[in-house]
C-alpha cells in the first residue's frame, strides 16, 4: 500500500515566502508570527503523527479582526490556510502543506459570557472543551460533549470535526450543542451564524459549518448550550467472556429502548494496557468490558441499572461492579479517558473511527480481529459502544515502513467493513487525510461533486484546509 499522497507545493508561493511573511508581519504582533524552522516544527503534524509537513509560516491571532486581516491578505496572495486548534486531530485534519500558512487559534482562549437564564456560553475558539465545564461546574452546569482529549482539544477543533465523546450517547455530539458561531470567510468577511436561541431562521448554514473540517471558514467564537448537571451519576463495570457477548449486550440494551448516559467498550488488550497505566480497578479476568453510566435521582438510577443488569445476565455477564464513591467513579473514567495515551506507551498505533449499527457490533468486532491478525498486527478495541462508534487501535512500529503500510491497509479494510454493514467512515474524528481516499467507497462521484460545489461557494479558490476530505483525483489538487 502506498502512503497517503500530498500535492506538490506551489513553487511560486515558496519563492514569495519572504514577501508573504513581510505582509503578515504588518498585520499581527511579532509575538504572533512564527517563521523559524525550529519553531514551525511544532506545527508540522497533529495526532496522526505518521505524516508531517513543514508549514510556510504560523500566525497566532489574538482577535477575530486579526484573523480577518490575515485571511484577507492570504486570499489576495493566493496562499493556502490551515486553521489549527490544539492539534489533537487523529485524522490528519491539522497537518499543513509546505505552501500553506497555519492560523493557530490558541490565543483566542477566553470565555466571553455565560447566561444561566438562557443556558448558553459564548466562548472563543481556542477555549478547551473541558475549560467550559470547569468554568460553570460550581454553579451546577456542564458542557456535554466530552472527547477523550477534552483536557487539551479546543472548541474550534470540536466544531470542525463534530466531536463526540463518552457521554454523547444521551446528550448528543457537538452539532447538538452549538447554537451560533462567528465565522471568518477566506476573503476576510466576518459573519454571524445562529445565536443564543435554537433554530435560527433561514438556511441551516450552521449545520454546514459543524463538521466541515475548516474548509468553509475559520470559526473564532461560538455560542454553546450548557446543561444542568444531573442529581447523580453512577458508572458500572460489566465484564464478559467474549467481545461478541459484550457487543450483543449493547445491542440488546439499546434495542429495549434504554439510553444510558454512556456505554463504553474495552476488549482484553485495551483493559490490560489501560489498567497498567491508570490503576482504575478494571477486571483483568475478562475478555471484554462495558462501562455503563446512568444518571438521575437514586431511584431513577437503581431502576435503570436493574433493567440493564437483567439484560447483561442474558448475555453471560461475569462481573458487575458498581462504583461506590465519587473517587471510584473518577478512576473508572480516568482509565477510559486515558486509554489512547496508555496504548501509546506500549506501541505506535493508528486509531480508526468507523461507525456501525449497534446490531452489527458483535460481527464487526469478530471481523476486526480477523483483519488485523491477517496483517500480522495487534489491535486494542476501545470505543463508544452505545452509538456504534468504533475505535480499534491498530498497533505497529512507526519506524518500519512495511508495518506502517500493513497498519494502514488493515485500517482501510476495517473502515470498508463499517460501510458494508450499513455504517459510515467516521463518527467524530473527521475525514482529514486519513479517510480521504476512501470517500468514494461510501459516496458516489455524484455525491462528492455536489459536496464540492457547496464547498466552492464558501471558498472559490480552494485555499482553506486544502487536500483534505475529498480525494485528490476528485478535483485535481483539491
Amino acid at each position: 500500500m502506498s502512503e497517503i499522497a500530498f500535492p506538490v507545493p506551489d513553487a511560486n508561493i515558496l519563492a514569495r515566502r519572504d514577501a508573504i511573511i513581510a505582509g503578515l508581519a504588518k498585520l499581527v504582533p511579532a509575538s504572533s508570527l512564527i517563521t523559524s524552522e525550529d519553531e514551525r516544527r511544532a506545527f508540522e503534524t497533529d495526532a496522526l503523527t505518521a505524516y508531517r509537513r513543514m508549514p510556510l509560516a504560523v500566525v497566532l491571532p489574538t482577535s477575530t479582526q486579526e484573523v480577518s486581516d490575515v485571511l484577507a491578505f492570504l486570499n489576495h496572495e493566493g496562499v493556502k490556510v490551515v486553521a489549527r486548534g490544539a492539534g489533537t486531530s487523529l485524522s490528519g485534519g491539522a497537518i499543513p502543506q509546505e505552501d500553506a500558512v497555519v492560523v493557530g487559534l490558541s490565543k483566542l482562549n477566553r470565555i466571553l459570557d455565560v447566561s444561566y437564564a438562557n443556558r448558553t456560553a459564548r466562548v472563543q475558539a481556542g477555549v478547551t472543551n473541558l475549560g467550559i465545564t470547569d468554568a460553570i461546574m460550581a454553579d451546577g452546569f456542564f458542557y456535554a460533549p466530552d472527547p477523550s482529549s477534552q483536557l487539551a482539544c479546543t472548541i474550534g477543533g470540536n466544531i470542525g470535526m463534530n466531536s463526540g465523546g463518552a457521554h454523547c450517547l444521551k446528550h448528543g455530539v457537538t452539532t447538538n450543542h452549538i447554537m451560533g458561531v462567528t465565522l471568518v470567510m477566506m476573503d476576510g468577511t466576518v459573519v454571524e451564524l445562529g445565536g443564543d436561541h435554537l433554530d435560527a431562521d433561514g438556511y441551516d448554514l450552521l449545520g454546514l459549518i459543524v463538521g466541515a473540517e475548516g474548509q468553509l471558514g475559520v470559526v473564532t467564537e461560538a455560542t454553546v448550550r450548557i446543561l444542568r448537571a444531573a442529581e447523580g451519576a453512577r458508572p458500572v463495570l460489566f465484564g464478559f467472556d467474549s467481545s461478541e457477548e459484550a457487543g450483543a449486550c449493547v445491542a440488546d440494551v439499546i434495542g429495549n429502548g434504554i439510553v444510558p448516559v454512556a456505554m463504553e467498550f474495552m476488549d482484553k488488550p485495551a483493559i490490560e494496557i489501560t489498567e497498567a497505566f491508570a490503576h482504575a480497578g478494571y477486571p483483568l479476568d475478562v475478555e471484554a468490558m462495558l462501562i455503563i453510566e446512568v444518571e438521575g435521582s437514586p431511584t431513577e438510577m437503581e431502576a435503570q441499572l436493574s433493567r440493564i443488569i437483567e439484560i447483561a445476565k442474558k448475555h453471560g455477564v461475569r462481573t458487575v461492579r458498581e462504583s461506590q464513591s465519587a473517587l471510584e467513579a473518577a478512576l473508572i473514567w480516568k482509565g477510559r479517558k486515558s486509554a489512547f495515551g496508555a496504548t501509546g506507551r506500549v506501541a505506535d498505533y493508528i486509531c480508526m473511527d468507523g461507525t456501525v449499527p449497534t446490531g452489527q457490533l458483535s460481527y464487526v468486532l469478530k471481523r476486526t480481529d480477523e483483519i488485523v491478525k491477517h496483517y500480522g498486527l495487534r489491535v486494542a478495541n476501545v470505543f463508544h459502544a452505545g452509538d456504534g462508534n468504533m475505535h480499534p487501535l491498530i498497533m505497529y512500529n512507526v519506524n518500519d515502513p512495511a508495518e506502517q503500510a500493513k497498519a494502514e491497509a488493515a485500517g482501510n479494510d476495517i473502515l470498508k467493513l463499517c460501510v458494508e454493514v450499513g455504517g459510515c467512515l467516521t463518527g467524530e474524528h473527521g475525514v482529514g487525510i486519513e479517510k480521504r481516499d476512501l470517500m468514494l467507497f461510501q459516496f458516489s462521484q455524484t455525491d462528492l461533486d455536489q459536496q464540492m460545489r457547496v464547498r466552492a461557494v464558501f471558498d472559490p479558490q480552494w485555499l482553506l484546509n486544502p487536500s483534505k476530505v475529498f480525494p485528490l483525483d476528485a478535483r485535481g489538487s483539491a
